[in-house]
């Protein structure tokens, strides 16, 4: 792989669990070659205890990452993003911002875990569930020669990772 790293953005609508974990994990399995970040349309303005927790857990967490709003990616001071992850499927049907640079875009969407009802017991397990998918797609992005293939072929790649069966 190339020194180049790649700005990628995880979209989720709160932003305070999944897209903050799938950046999380990016950022720690890809450190050399990837700069992850999440953001979403209307950010809670927090981190969710169980994402938190789980990522924690399996010492993931190394900052602070905290909810925001995808404006702050829409300016022309922001990273220039080479891929644009939603990660929720009403996400996949919101109208975004343009991004400068015209990011290859992709959707892994993750079922909703935040609005699991049930135990907390319950609630652990689901968020478990969104953390082992959103790690199995990390890994398998990862596994891809993204600088040496032509934009269609990863376009290919990247739609069919979010078409993995889902955990």
């Amino acid at each position: 792989m190339s020194d180049k790293i790649f700005n990628v953005l995880f979209l989720r609508t709160g932003n305070s669990a999944h897209s903050v974990m799938a950046e999380v994990l990016l950022n720690k399995l890809g450190r050399r070659h990837f700069a992850a970040h999440s953001a979403g349309s209307h950010p809670t303005g927090y981190v969710h205890p169980l994402a938190r927790d789980l990522l924690n857990r399996g010492r993931m967490l190394t900052g602070s990452p905290r909810s925001k709003s995808w404006d702050e990616f829409a300016t022309m001071d922001a990273p220039r993003l080479d891929l644009v992850f939603t990660v929720y499927d009403k996400a996949a049907g919101e109208v975004c911002p343009v991004w400068p640079g015209q990011p290859m875009t992709a959707h892994w969407g993750i079922e909703d875990r935040v609005a699991v009802e049930g135990s907390m017991e319950d609630k652990r397990k689901a968020f478990l569930n969104a953390y082992t998918q959103s790690h199995r797609r990390s890994s398998l992005f990862l596994s891809l020669p993204i600088d040496k293939r032509d934009r269609l072929t990863q376009q290919h790649r990247l739609d069919a990772i979010g078409r993995a069966p889902r955990a």
